[in-house]
């Protein structure tokens, strides 16, 4: 896990050298964050259950390389958990044959998150600019755990799957907000996202599982 975030801060530091470089006169903005996700699984064979909540924090970037217009990033660390009811093969044992059973699955999964979006602001109206977001996310997962139940009694707790879980996730990324001007160029940022995840998180080859997730964003730039 340490060599993943090593590896992604050198390349959010080299992204953020050359955006300083290719941006001009309309500079480069450098921020933290910290918000909430609330998730959910979806899978191919069988059902997702309740959203979860989870926590997103880490470093903001923005490189404005129009007045209206900038490539927005970010490294942060950002738990996706969900629910859901899938069927579980257990295999034979002994010349028994394998049994099947519908387990309530919790995933507890942390990824370390570089996305590459584009941002659309207007004008400012009262120290108050709107934005529209759109884009790519990168995730790269460094934590994965799994409650389990069945017929509503517990299976097992915080159970390490990571070697269940695909290294890398992708998805599409949507979202508005807005952005209030304070002293200088320091600014708070405001706003909510979609996350729509869009490749099978497992490494289980005959059940797609995908998570989503919608953030609500708090920043500050300084």
């Amino acid at each position: 896990m340490k060599r993943i975030l090593t590896g992604l801060l050198l390349l959010f530091v080299a992204t953020v050298s050359y955006g300083q470089q290719s941006a001009g006169s309309y500079g480069f903005r450098l921020g933290l964050t910290a918000h909430p996700t609330l998730g959910w699984v979806k899978p191919e064979i069988g059902k997702s259950n309740s959203v979860s909540l989870g926590f997103s924090y880490g470093l903001l970037g923005d490189f404005n390389f129009a007045e209206n217009y900038s490539f927005s990033t970010r490294l942060t660390i950002t738990t996706i958990n969900g629910k859901s009811t899938e069927v579980v093969t257990t295999p034979g044992t002994g010349g028994n044959p394998a049994t099947q059973a519908a387990y309530e699955l919790k995933y507890k999964l942390q990824y370390a998150e570089l996305p590459l979006t584009l941002k659309l602001r207007t004008a400012r109206i009262n120290d108050v600019r709107w934005y529209g977001q759109f884009g790519l996310s990168n995730g790269f997962n460094v934590g994965a755990k799994q409650d389990a139940d069945l017929d509503g009694s517990a299976v097992y707790r915080d159970k390490k799957i990571s070697d269940d879980i695909k290294f890398y996730r992708a998805g599409l990324i949507i979202g508005a907000g807005a952005e209030f001007d304070l002293s200088g160029q320091s600014s708070i940022t405001a706003g909510l996202s979609y996350d729509n995840g869009f490749t099978n998180i497992t490494n289980n080859k005959g059940n797609n599982v995908r998570n989503h997730y919608i953030a609500l964003n708090f920043g500050v730039f300084f």
